[in-house]
C-alpha cells in the first residue's frame, strides 16, 4: 500500500510472527515503525527477546521493541503453545543473544497511546497475540480508537471450529475480555479468523527452499518451521503448516488480497464454560450475498487469494 501509514506488530513472538516479522522487513521496510510483545506462545519475556533477536538478524536493530502483559486482563496465564512453536516459541532454534539494548522503558500500551496521539490517522495496529496491549491501551485512553487507521487481527473462527478449543481461537481465548473490549471500541478493524488463516499453508518443500536459500532470515525460519510442520501433521494431511501471522500482515499492507469479507457484529463469548472465547459473528443473510451491516466498523475476512505461500517465500529470501 503507497501511503503514509505506519504499521506496528503486536505479537507474542512464535514462529508464524518470525514469518510475519520477516515479511514486514521485506516488504515494509521503512513503515515499520516498532513492534509490542506480550504473552501467548510464549511469555511476554521470550517474546520481546525472540523479536529482538530476529530484527538484529534482519539488520533492523533500530526499530524499538516495547514489552507488554504478561497475563490477561483477569490475571492469568494457562501456559505458552510449547506443543506447537517449541520451548523457546521459534521451535527450539538458539539466536545469537540481541546485543543492543532492551529498549525503552515504555511499556507497549503507552507506545500504542502515544504513536496514536502523534499520528492521527496514520498509525496501523497488525495484532497477531492475544489483545491485552491494545484493550489496556484503550483504557488509558478510549480517544484512539478514532485516531488509528485500521487494527488487523489474526484471531477467532468464524464458521471454522477453534484451536484451542472447540469453539475458541487461542488468541481470543488467551483473553476473551482484552478482545472483546477491542472490537467494541469503535475503531476501524478487520478481524481476520482461521476461516481464512488455515487455508494458506506453507509445504515442506517450500520449507526446504527457505533453507536451501543465500538468506540467513529465510534459513533460521525454515530450522523454527521444521517444529511447526511437525506439530501441523497431526492437523493437516502431508506435510504443510497454517500461514496465519504473516497473512495477516500481508493483508494488512495489501487489502486487494481479500477475496470475501463481511462487515457484521461480532462478539466473544466471555462465560465460563466450553464457548469461552468463541467469536459470534452474525452472518445471517450471506446465502442471499455478502453481509455488510448499516453502521458497523469491524470486517471479517473469510477467504483470501490462493498462492500466498509463494509470496511469503520469496519475501523472506530476499531477506538478508
Amino acid at each position: 500500500m503507497s501511503d503514509d501509514r505506519l504499521y506496528i506488530l503486536d505479537c507474542d513472538t512464535g514462529v508464524d510472527d518470525a514469518m510475519a516479522i520477516g515479511y514486514l522487513l521485506a516488504e515494509a521496510p521503512h513503515s515499520l515503525t516498532g513492534v509490542t510483545t506480550v504473552f501467548g506462545n510464549v511469555d511476554v519475556q521470550r517474546a520481546s527477546l525472540n523479536t529482538r533477536a530476529l530484527l538484529e538478524l534482519g539488520g533492523r536493530s533500530d526499530i524499538p521493541v516495547h514489552a507488554g502483559a504478561a497475563t490477561s486482563l483477569d490475571g492469568t496465564f494457562w501456559g505458552s503453545g510449547h506443543r506447537v512453536h517449541g520451548e523457546n516459541g521459534l521451535g527450539g532454534v538458539q539466536l545469537a543473544p540481541p546485543a543492543g539494548a532492551a529498549g525503552a522503558g515504555e511499556s507497549a500500551p503507552s507506545y500504542l497511546v502515544r504513536m496514536a496521539r502523534e499520528n492521527p490517522g496514520r498509525v496501523v495496529i497488525i495484532a497477531v497475540g492475544p489483545l491485552t496491549n491494545l484493550a489496556i491501551a484503550l483504557s488509558m485512553d478510549p480517544g484512539i480508537a478514532e485516531l488509528l487507521a485500521e487494527i488487523v487481527i489474526m484471531g477467532g473462527a468464524v464458521r471454522h471450529p477453534g484451536n484451542a478449543t472447540p469453539a475458541a481461537e487461542a488468541n481470543i481465548w488467551h483473553d476473551p475480555e482484552a478482545a472483546e473490549r477491542v472490537l467494541r471500541c469503535g475503531a476501524r478493524v478487520r478481524l481476520v479468523p482461521l476461516d481464512a488463516t488455515m487455508q494458506q499453508r506453507l509445504t515442506g518443500e517450500e520449507q526446504a527452499e527457505l533453507a536451501a536459500s543465500g538468506s540467513r532470515f529465510a534459513q533460521v525460519v525454515a530450522q523454527a518451521a521444521e517444529h511447526y510442520l511437525d506439530f501441523y501433521a497431526s492437523v493437516f494431511p502431508g506435510r504443510q503448516c497454517a500461514l496465519h501471522d504473516p497473512l495477516v500482515a500481508a493483508l494488512a499492507l495489501e487489502p486487494a488480497l481479500v477475496t470475501s469479507e463481511v462487515t457484521t457484529t461480532v462478539e466473544v463469548q466471555l462465560a465460563p464454560g466450553p464457548a469461552r472465547g468463541q467469536t459470534v459473528a452474525d452472518l445471517r443473510g450471506f446465502y442471499k450475498g455478502p453481509v455488510h451491516r448499516e453502521g458497523q466498523a469491524t470486517s471479517v475476512v473469510l477467504e483470501t487469494q490462493t498462492g500466498f505461500s509463494r509470496h511469503l517465500v520469496e519475501a523472506l529470501k530476499s531477506l538478508s
